[in-house]
């Protein structure tokens, strides 16, 4: 089993413990230069918000998307656009990786700009 796929089977377990509760998931995937973070419908079907470190009003605020600062920027982003849509609580999916780095000041600047989880 290599890294990828010991990752991608964290996030399985997690995301079938989240797609029990039927709740709206904040999901992040980060690469080594960006950072990317989805609002889910609790079905699963739709994607309520999106956000990320590849599109042109954030790419002008960062100079590298693969940053804890841009993945603060990002977690604040997202979670405006929730509340924008209606969503005010999320489960956290953090798609198997570590809770630390840029996960964690995504999840942090998240919490801060009214997101509950």
């Amino acid at each position: 089993m290599n890294k990828k796929e010991a990752r991608l089977r964290r996030a399985r377990k997690t995301r079938a413990r989240i797609a029990e509760q039927k709740v709206a998931r904040l999901t992040v995937f980060r690469s080594n230069c960006h950072i990317y973070a989805q609002i889910i419908s609790g079905c699963g079907s739709r994607i309520l918000a999106a956000a990320s470190t590849t599109e042109a009003a954030v790419k002008s605020d960062v100079t590298n998307g693969g940053t804890a600062s841009a993945a603060a920027l990002i977690g604040k982003l997202i979670a405006e656009r929730a509340v924008a849509a209606g969503v005010e609580s999320v489960a956290f999916d953090r798609a198997g990786y570590m809770y630390h780095g840029r996960v964690k000041a995504l999840a942090d600047a998240a919490r801060e700009s009214g997101l509950k989880f």
